[in-house]
């Protein structure tokens, strides 16, 4: 699922969502547009200390082609020999990023599988021709990918409610609410981005009526991406990212 937009002021216009049906067909997408700047709900980096563990190349680049080149099975049982050697209640490892974001950590494999999203998404992205501002890719691109997450917007306007499952019987009248208000409040400028979402009312149906959040979530990196944006026109390239992260492991856009 893609959203696109763009921005006018502090105001985010929502123009189009679109779906596919193959990862292929939604990497083609991005390969034909010529310039964009995206959000992607999915990790850009492994931590640290894991790659450490493994004795793979600290460049991002390069270790990015050593994780794509393991297949899940392989990978899998790396995480959980990783995860088997440390103590109960710090069984994974965290990047810097996760704190501040609220996020899952990204050798997570199930309970959201965030590594396997990883897996299938940064190389995708890098064959579309994007850049990853502090980690990778085309330098000076036309085409900027920030990692986003969704939960860190939603979050911060509806606390803990729940607003979304991939389980049709789990998807109530309370998180259609949810999804309703979290619009409201985007639509009002509420929030830590401090910017306005515009949309029309077929597509705001659309969003409300998506029991899955796929939709939603979409719009939040949508958000996320322009606050990016607005970070690079008035403080430089960075695109709002600490000057000091760590390029190995990444950083949510807004955390």
């Amino acid at each position: 699922m893609l959203a696109w937009g763009r921005c006018d002021g502090d105001e985010v216009l929502v123009e189009a969502l679109e779906s596919f049906p193959t990862l292929d067909a939604w990497t083609d997408r991005l390969a034909a547009e010529p310039a964009w700047v995206g959000g992607f709900d999915f990790p850009f980096g492994l931590p640290r200390e894991f790659v450490l563990a493994q004795g793979w190349p600290l460049d991002w680049a390069a270790c990015m082609a050593v994780y794509a080149g393991w297949s899940r099975a392989e990978l899998r049982e790396r995480f959980i020999a990783f995860c088997a050697a440390r103590p109960v209640g710090a069984k994974f490892a965290h990047r810097a990023t996760d704190r501040p974001a609220g996020s899952s950590p990204s050798m997570k494999w199930i309970n959201p599988p965030v590594a396997w999203m990883m897996h299938a998404g940064v190389p995708r992205l890098l064959a579309a021709g994007a850049w990853l501002p502090g980690q990778g890719g085309m330098p000076g691109a036309p085409k900027v990918a920030l990692e986003a997450y969704p939960g860190l917007v939603a979050r911060d306007l509806l606390g803990t409610q729940s607003y979304k499952s991939d389980e049709r019987g789990k998807q109530t009248p309370d998180r259609l609410e949810a999804r309703q208000r979290l619009i409201t409040h985007l639509e009002a400028g509420k929030g830590r981005l401090g910017l306005r979402l515009v949309l029309p009312s077929e597509l705001r149906e659309a969003l409300a009526c998506d029991g899955s959040g796929d939709s939603l979530d979409a719009v939040l990196c949508l958000m996320l991406a322009a606050w990016g944006e607005q970070r690079a026109q008035s403080e430089g390239p960075g695109y709002g990212l600490p000057a000091r992260m760590d390029p190995l492991e990444g950083w949510i856009v807004g955390a």
